[in-house]
């Protein structure tokens, strides 16, 4: 009898099993795709906004990824991706545009489908995007200059480190520190850029203060040309502050050990985060707002300690 049982329960168990995976197979078919193509994703500061994706996923039961070219360039890498992305039929792609004039081509094909296109962290002058998620690049400046000029006196020389001369974020981010440095009598003595033609940190630092001995204090347009500014400045035993915009842990731990006064911090894992709620709602086929300010923070020794431990949790 119990012989008799084997086969029959056998194969109410395969049933279950195949029901249960035809449901959760159909489950994760209905979830809505979105797809997110950044710059790059081996450095910090878009591994920090990958995460944010990645919990915006999580917590709103979304099929996504994110992901970059090997390298940004040849900047023809990025629409070259866009185009692979395209044929996996996402419902929404989420995009940092690295050059406007080769992407936005690529993006028409998205348009030509009726799937949603959002900007982060770099907007661009195209009419078609959905939105637009990441800070004003021209405010956080502005906000580098109020940062730097309450630390000096009128009079006092600094200088600007910025990236590539053809990237607007870096323009607009040196345009308005410069403007309020001007307003409130500080002299930009020098501009260079702190890029080589891929982009990497080069050393400038060392030149600037051997032609402009008085240099009183730097802002630098990202991170990683700050602390390339700081590494020379404390070779030579100067204390000039030096003011960075995004916010990375190693910038943050030279104001937390007292080594700078203080810096400015974007929010590329909010930024992550939004983006991916605003593409939600464009799939859904509500209003989503054309700009969202994801926010700049500025980090002093007060909130620098947890600003250092939120971001190891988030890239462990």
């Amino acid at each position: 009898m119990k012989k008799n049982l084997i086969v029959p329960l056998a194969f109410f168990f395969f049933i279950m099993a195949f029901t249960s995976f035809t449901v959760w197979f159909i489950k994760e078919k209905d979830k809505p795709k979105i797809m997110i193509v950044t710059h790059r994703l081996d450095i910090e500061y878009w591994k920090i906004f990958e995460s944010g994706a990645e919990k915006a996923f999580q917590d709103l039961n979304l099929k996504g990824k994110v992901i970059a070219p090997e390298s940004i360039y040849p900047i023809s890498n990025q629409p070259k991706m866009l185009k692979k992305v395209l044929t996996q039929q996402p419902d929404a792609l989420i995009v940092a545009p690295i050059d406007e004039e080769v992407t936005i081509p690529a993006l028409m094909e998205y348009k030509k489908k009726n799937i949603p296109v959002l900007l982060v962290s770099r907007d661009i002058e195209w009419e078609d995007k959905t939105a637009f998620i990441g800070p004003d690049h021209y405010e956080l400046g502005e906000m580098s200059g109020k940062l730097l000029g309450s630390m000096l006196q009128p009079g006092d020389q600094v200088a600007i480190i910025f990236g590539l001369a053809y990237d607007q974020v870096m323009i607009d981010r040196m345009n308005g520190a410069k403007k309020v440095l001007k307003n409130i009598g500080i002299e930009v003595v020098t501009e260079r850029s702190g890029y080589d033609d891929l982009a990497n940190p080069t050393p400038v630092m060392g030149s600037i203060l051997q032609s402009y001995p008085n240099i009183k204090g730097v802002i630098a347009t990202s991170d990683r040309l700050a602390l390339e500014a700081l590494g020379t400045i404390e070779e030579k035993g100067m204390k000039i502050p030096v003011i960075g915009t995004d916010g990375i842990i190693e910038m943050t731990e030279f104001v937390e050990s007292g080594k700078v006064d203080a810096t400015i911090a974007q929010n590329p894992y909010d930024m992550g985060y939004l983006s991916v709620v605003q593409a939600l709602k464009a799939i859904e086929g509500d209003n989503t707002e054309k700009i969202i300010d994801s926010g700049i923070d500025i980090i002093t020794k007060d909130n620098a300690e947890d600003k250092i431990n939120f971001l190891k949790k988030l890239l462990r």
